[in-house]
């Protein structure tokens, strides 16, 4: 018992010490490891969801290669479905996932935890990023080797400065859709359903979104993977600017002012939510 008592002592010496910046990184770790280190452990999962989405992305290669499209097509068509594997996760393992915590009862433990609610959502974002990384990976090494993909960096500083930033502002866009989708209740996974395939339509997976219309486009900037991928399509095929949506130097702009609005629409999201559990105990739909 005093071993016990002991070691009670030491861990609560231990969160005491864990304070400010410091607990919210330790927070963040602790959320990422998981999925970090989870999506090593399952081999089998790590097969299917690196192998199978590569035939969707070689189908779309093959209607190409059929009507004759130029070459850059093939490099849209692969980074459209690298970018895919994001926004799965951002839509499934990101804006879903307080609500699929909650039906499992882990919210109850998040909340009553001294850790900050958002340093919990950041360290899925980071863990979930690094995890679709490794397909995203996948799909452009096998089908830019398989099918002779060739890129032209214009700026490799600009590149990298666009995935960032689109990264930041798409797991921002995850951390408010997170509280909303909680909020929501079971109406979460249709939400979730409804989302998935018209974002890959109005954000241009596969073709530049120029082509559906200046104001379609428009509308689908909203969604960070839209000036994202056309800002890298623009930085790793400049034979084909002309089929840009607007300047990169414009996206990185909007990318940041995007990322701005999301991440503080999550932050006050979860205060509202935290605010209604304070005043209702509730932190879902009122029950009918």
């Amino acid at each position: 018992m005093a071993a016990v008592e002991n070691n009670v002592i030491r861990s609560q010496e231990r969160v005491k010490k864990l304070q400010g910046v410091a607990l919210f990184w330790a927070v963040v770790w602790a959320r990422a490891y998981p999925r970090i280190i989870g999506a090593l452990r399952q081999k089998s999962w790590l097969f299917f969801e690196t192998v199978f989405p590569l035939l969707g992305v070689i189908g779309y290669i093959y209607v190409y290669r059929a009507v004759n499209a130029p070459q850059e097509y093939i490099g849209f068509v692969v980074l459209g479905g690298a970018m895919t594997a994001f926004w799965l996760n951002v839509l499934w393992s990101m804006a879903s996932q307080l609500y699929w915590d909650k039906e499992d009862g882990n919210l109850e433990i998040y909340v009553l935890c001294p850790a900050p609610m958002m340093a919990i959502l950041v360290g899925m974002a980071i863990g979930g990023m690094i995890m679709s990384a490794t397909r995203a990976v996948v799909i452009i090494v096998v089908c830019s080797l398989a099918f002779g993909v060739v890129y032209s960096v214009g700026s490799i500083p600009t590149l990298i400065a666009v995935f960032l930033l689109t990264m930041i502002a798409l797991y921002g866009m995850g951390m408010m859709f997170a509280s909303v989708f909680l909020a929501s209740g079971r109406e979460a996974w249709h939400i979730a359903n409804l989302l998935q395939e018209p974002i890959y339509l109005v954000s241009g997976f596969y073709f530049p979104v120029r082509a559906l219309g200046t104001f379609v486009a428009a509308a689908a900037s909203l969604v960070p993977l839209t000036m994202g991928m056309d800002g890298m399509r623009q930085l790793l095929f400049p034979s084909n600017q002309a089929t840009g949506l607007m300047p990169v130097e414009l996206e990185v702009v909007l990318l940041i002012l995007l990322s701005v609005l999301f991440i503080g629409g999550a932050y006050f999201a979860l205060r509202k939510l935290e605010q209604i559990g304070r005043r209702e105990g509730r932190l879902i739909e009122r029950r009918r």
